[in-house]
């Protein structure tokens, strides 16, 4: 379900009358858990989110984070537990074993499968059709994928362990689990940030003032202090964003990308000849060597002037408007080709290293780049159509916050149905050509708005 990236619709903090609800909830959907278990993984005080959002495949999903970290989530009104939550409390399931190598395929989007399974000696769970169970590997407690079972254990053994065993819903390293790292005070040695500065200031890196009463403010820090000079941040590149390639995660590499042009029901008569039907994908040299070819097998180019071409009924019907039925009867070379490509249908192939080509209608759009005024008349770079070269907003985002020390955020695309924007705090486009030309490798002919970055002051 999670298998690839979804859109979030709204990401709030949860009321208290809705954090009682979702205990209620969790005790009746788990009767195992006991009622320090429910208030331990649904807390009193601590953050709790409501993040509202839809998969690629459109289904509306509800899921539940605490300090940053999915907890639960809620599919036609049934609630499910994370493998984050699994790994807390790996008993709340009935859980079935497979080998490691099967993570691969599931982390992809696949089901589980019968063959796939490993029976322990005291025998398989008992569970019943449509109970929701928990996966883990061989050799590992910990459960690594949730789903359905699609039938009884009886029926499993029934069949030989053969066919679909599992509809898997949610399991590690999808896109529902948080990538990085969260820093919480609370759960280091200081607990408390005035504690955390306190340290700081007796070590002279920093010095803190009570400017006013109850604020602590830092007034001063020592950049060259060794413990600052020391501390190095890495730096982004082009491996913070991968592809599955051969069930392996790789570097990012840019999608070779082509201009097709589709055949239409009207144009099939003259692309018939070559063998092209409708539907039929060309490349533009394709489509000028088929019409070259059709002219001359036809005798149609014009004895006087070899630059011109004589429109015969075909042609006519396939380039010419209504209105210039009679009156046009021949064109240059030039124009018959224009118009030739004109009428075809715009398509394009995405061709991913390793992968088989997509082709796909209409025309690709450029990676877009602009510039947004904000309150107080600030700007942010907005970046879109990432996704139509393989690019994980997430990531570009993540890779843009470390390069720019700016704020980035991702949201959905307005007044569009799907697609994730990346906003960044001013104007970044000198920063976001290079992660894109440099780091990326993307030919600057698909990004757009590129001319728009800051020019350098005179000096």
């Amino acid at each position: 379900m999670f298998s690839k990236a979804f859109r979030v619709k709204s990401n709030t903090a949860i009321k208290g009358s809705d954090r009682r609800k979702l205990r209620a909830d969790v005790t009746a959907a788990f009767a195992t858990l006991g009622t320090d278990q429910v208030s331990e993984l649904i807390p009193g005080k601590e953050e709790l989110n409501i993040v509202k959002l839809y998969t690629h495949k459109g289904d509306a999903v509800t899921a539940y984070t605490s300090a940053g970290n999915p907890i639960l989530f809620e599919l036609e009104k049934n609630l499910y537990p994370t493998v984050y939550t699994l790994w807390s409390y790996p008993d709340l399931l009935p859980t079935f074993t497979t080998w490691p190598l099967v993570l691969e395929k599931l982390v992809g989007g696949a089901d589980l499968m019968l063959p796939g399974l490993v029976v322990p000696p005291a025998g398989l769970p008992r569970v019943q059709k449509g109970e929701l169970c928990a996966i883990a590997l061989v050799g590992n407690r910990a459960p690594v994928a949730i789903g359905v079972a699609a039938m009884s254990t009886a029926e499993m053994l029934a069949a030989g362990l053969k066919g679909r065993g599992f509809s898997v819903l949610h399991t590690y390293q999808d896109h529902l689990c948080p990538e990085g790292q969260q820093l919480d005070i609370k759960k280091s040695s200081y607990k408390k940030l005035s504690k955390f500065l306190q340290h700081m200031q007796q070590e002279e890196i920093v010095q803190v003032k009570e400017l006013s009463r109850g604020v602590e403010s830092v007034v001063a820090v020592d950049w060259k202090h060794p413990s600052i000079t020391s501390f190095v941040i890495p730096e982004p590149s082009p491996a913070s964003q991968t592809v599955q390639e051969g069930g392996r995660e790789q570097p990012y590499r840019a999608p070779d990308v082509k201009a097709l042009y589709c055949v239409p029901a009207s144009m099939t008569l003259l692309f018939r000849e070559s063998g092209h039907r409708k539907g039929s994908a060309l490349e533009a040299s394709e489509v000028r060597a088929t019409v070259i070819d059709y002219v001359k097998k036809n005798d149609l180019v014009d004895a006087d002037n070899k630059n011109l071409v004589k429109l015969d009924p075909v042609l006519c019907d396939c380039i010419l408007e209504k209105n210039e039925q009679h009156t046009v009867l021949k064109l240059p070379w030039d124009n018959l080709l224009s118009r030739c490509l004109e009428k075809l249908q715009p398509a394009y192939q995405v061709t991913f290293p390793g992968q088989e080509p997509l082709v796909k209608k209409g025309k690709i759009c450029p990676i877009d780049i602009s510039l947004a005024q904000r309150t107080y008349n600030k700007k942010v770079t907005v970046v879109r159509n990432l996704e139509a070269y393989g690019l994980d907003p997430s990531s570009v985002a993540s890779a843009l916050q470390q390069r720019c020390h700016a704020s980035t955020t991702v949201t959905p695309v307005p007044g569009a149905k799907d697609g994730l924007q990346v906003q960044i705090q001013g104007n970044q486009i000198h920063h976001l050509g290079r992660l894109l030309l440099e780091e990326f490798g993307l030919p600057r002919k698909h990004i757009q708005g590129l001319e728009k970055a800051p020019r350098p002051g005179k000096k």
